[in-house]
């Protein structure tokens, strides 16, 4: 009908069809001009309403400056001292009067022909390392998720109060009264451990555990669960508010005991909460408790008792090698966050949760 007319009817309908064209075109842009136009007119909504949100929140802003201050300050600016491990550091020269080196000093962690005592001492911290925090880990995890579960458990008040307080109290004493009091219940000569084994006669003379090298880890695993059990039991029992009471009811109307209560409500209740901890806990493998080894080891455990921490603190503080001390840290740091991401990433693709 729109080809070229021959007559007036050809010509009417021409006519028709260009009109209809030209309505159409007309509301096909108009409503695309509104759709811009109010697309524009949202992003102007929420910016304003963002910057009247950060006007009524100033106070908390102001409050919160002294704090990021303080994580640029202690956190950030002393970054600039990892270049030690790149460079063949010396005092006594300025940072433009240093000598780059690669990583020399990182490669000789773990393979170092001209002093080889450098690497095997590396080598052997590192296991340490891993060993104690794993063990620490593993008690840790078991022991607050029971804990916690049996404290859900107490209908008594004042028993379950009892218990947290008891428990949560060895949190806020410090490392060294913590290995003080070790080295007291452990001791050869009046040591409360001792005397029960005596008495009991388990044992025909006291036992050395603190010079024994293979009671060294187990030590520090259940000294450390003693200390923060409590603690860390705090945040399963927040997860565990959460949980629907209904279902305990409903469980037990079907004849559901206790145990199976737990297993199938409770333990699935605060699955991603243990998965969340799980997550956190393995950027800090390499991170294993400093004070405790340090301050319970002496000659006779000095093998098993030597962390990555200890090998800084050592080649940086006392032999003054202050580029291989940097290194052992800047590779500590590294595997943390290396793990992190690993577990994150293996949680993200079991479809459970996640901190990223």
């Amino acid at each position: 009908a729109c080809r070229n007319p021959k007559n007036e009817k050809f010509k009417a309908k021409n006519q028709m069809c260009l009109d209809s064209a030209y309505f159409l075109f007309k509301v096909f842009y108009m409503k695309s001009k509104n759709k811009t136009g109010s697309k524009d007119s949202t992003e102007l909504v929420v910016t304003k309403s963002k910057l009247k949100l950060l006007k009524k929140q100033k106070a908390l802003i102001f409050m919160s400056v002294p704090f990021v201050l303080y994580i640029i300050l202690f956190r950030y600016v002393p970054l600039w001292g990892w270049t030690m491990a790149f460079q063949n550091y010396k005092p006594s020269k300025s940072f433009f009067d240093q000598t780059w080196v690669g990583f020399k000093y990182f490669k000789e962690l773990f393979y170092n022909p001209a002093h080889p005592e450098v690497s095997r001492e590396f080598l052997l911290s590192l296991r340490n390392t891993i060993c104690m925090s794993l063990i620490s880990t593993v008690l840790g995890y078991i022991t607050a998720i029971i804990l916690a579960v049996f404290m859900n458990e107490v209908k008594s008040i004042a028993a379950k109060r009892f218990v947290q307080t008891v428990s949560y109290l060895p949190h806020f004493l410090s490392w060294i009264i913590v290995t003080g009091l070790v080295a007291n219940v452990l001791s050869v000569e009046d040591g409360i451990i001792n005397n029960i084994l005596l008495k009991m006669g388990l044992v025909n003379s006291p036992v050395q555990f603190l010079s024994t090298p293979k009671y060294f880890w187990h030590i520090t695993g259940w000294t450390y669960v003693w200390k923060e059990v409590g603690w860390n039991t705090i945040v399963y029992l927040g997860a565990m508010t959460a949980i629907d009471p209904c279902l305990y009811e409903a469980a037990q109307i079907d004849g559901c005991g206790r145990l199976r209560k737990i297993w199938h409500i409770t333990l699935p209740g605060i699955k991603a909460t243990i998965i969340i901890m799980m997550i956190m806990s393995a950027g800090h493998i390499l991170d294993s408790n400093f004070e405790m080894p340090y301050l319970l080891r002496n000659g006779m455990t000095d093998e098993v008792a030597t962390t990555i921490d200890i090998f800084v603190l050592k080649y940086g503080f006392k032999l003054f090698d202050f580029s291989t001390a940097t290194a052992a840290g800047i590779f500590k740091n590294a595997v943390n966050i290396i793990l992190l991401v690993i577990a994150n990433t293996i949680a993200k693709k079991s479809g459970e949760e996640r901190l990223i």
